[in-house]
């Protein structure tokens, strides 16, 4: 993606000024985005070696400064810290009087909606709380991710035309949520990207001790295929020994993953549960088959059924040929 300001956003004035407060991996990308859309940035704030870097290669010429004067510099300003140092923070600027009438105030938290920011809106600020639901590097291919990105966008109404706008120039769509709905927004968010991440890591480990040579190139296609499917397709994506039943394969996978990864055993059977749970719930898994694989599941929980052979009462015959299941 071509990251040249287009002509009228550069020969026009200004029409902000942003400051950033907490150099992480998201505001000076915002703030970088923002200023390819004809604002200028002009002051950041951050304290460790990592975010005075990440300030400097995204913001070039833009002063590091304490928060109280990136709030003193500019009209809009990213309040890009973490979620539980958010209240703090809001709360401090707003004690020492650092926040101005008619500012914009915007959070990135995907936890929080506008009411976290209510002592510097009683000072006079405009709340605006914008998360871009995507992961950050903290370089800048995360200005050209956030062309077609998501926000969680929550704001009083009088508001909205401003945070729509502000999402549209930084490349993004804006998601309308509702400030008692933004935990579980943010919940959502984190089982399938934060959680997703563990789980590939994880994988990748585990195929590296079975002896493959290159475990992200094997998972590349096979992740990348589940993922489309599940975009797609929901819970009919569902593939695997748990979808189809196979209880004693499922067995045997706890067995191994107790020999070589026992870290690993209580994620495979969260997940194996919610599983077998969600294919039961859509017709995918077959009820004497869900029995078996459920009394399995239980068992090797407690550690008394990790072994590799299927179960007692096993019914073959209503599941086809091992074959004829989708994997």
């Amino acid at each position: 993606m071509n990251t040249t300001p287009p002509t009228e956003a550069q020969d026009r004035p200004a029409r902000l000024t942003v400051g950033v407060v907490g150099a992480g991996r998201v505001g000076p990308a915002l703030a970088a985005s923002l200023q390819l859309a004809g604002h200028r940035p002009v002051a950041v704030s951050g304290v460790s070696d990592a975010s005075v870097r990440r300030a400097a290669a995204l913001l070039p010429d833009v002063p590091v400064v304490c928060p109280a004067e990136v709030l003193r510099r500019a009209e809009l300003v990213l309040l890009t810290v973490p979620d539980d140092a958010l209240p703090g923070l809001v709360a401090g600027l707003a004690e020492t009087g650092s926040v101005r009438p008619g500012q914009l105030l915007v959070h990135t938290s995907g936890r929080f909606g506008t009411a976290v920011l209510d002592p510097a809106t009683r000072a006079g600020a405009l709340p605006l709380a914008l998360h871009p639901a995507m992961t950050f590097t903290g370089t800048r291919v995360d200005v050209q991710r956030l062309a077609g990105c998501s926000f969680g966008v929550t704001a009083p109404e009088p508001l909205r035309m401003a945070a729509e706008a502000l999402v549209i120039e930084m490349g993004g769509e804006p998601e309308w949520i509702e400030e008692a709905a933004r935990p579980l927004y943010h919940a959502a968010l984190a089982i399938g990207a934060n959680h997703l991440v563990t789980l590939v890591a994880q994988a990748m480990e585990l195929l590296r001790e079975a002896g493959v040579g290159a475990p992200d190139r094997m998972l590349g296609p096979l992740l990348g295929a589940a993922l489309d499917n599940a975009l797609r397709s929901g819970d009919a994506a569902l593939t695997g020994p748990v979808a189809r039943g196979d209880a004693g394969t499922v067995a045997a996978h706890v067995a191994e993953l107790r020999k070589h990864a026992p870290q690993s055993v209580a994620g495979y059977l969260a997940m194996a549960r919610t599983t077998a749970d969600r294919a039961l719930a859509h017709g995918l898994l077959k009820p004497a088959l869900a029995e078996d694989l459920l009394d399995v599941l239980a068992n090797v929980g407690d550690g008394t059924g990790a072994g590799g052979a299927p179960p007692p009462g096993d019914h073959p015959e209503e599941g086809g040929h091992p074959e004829e299941g989708d994997r």
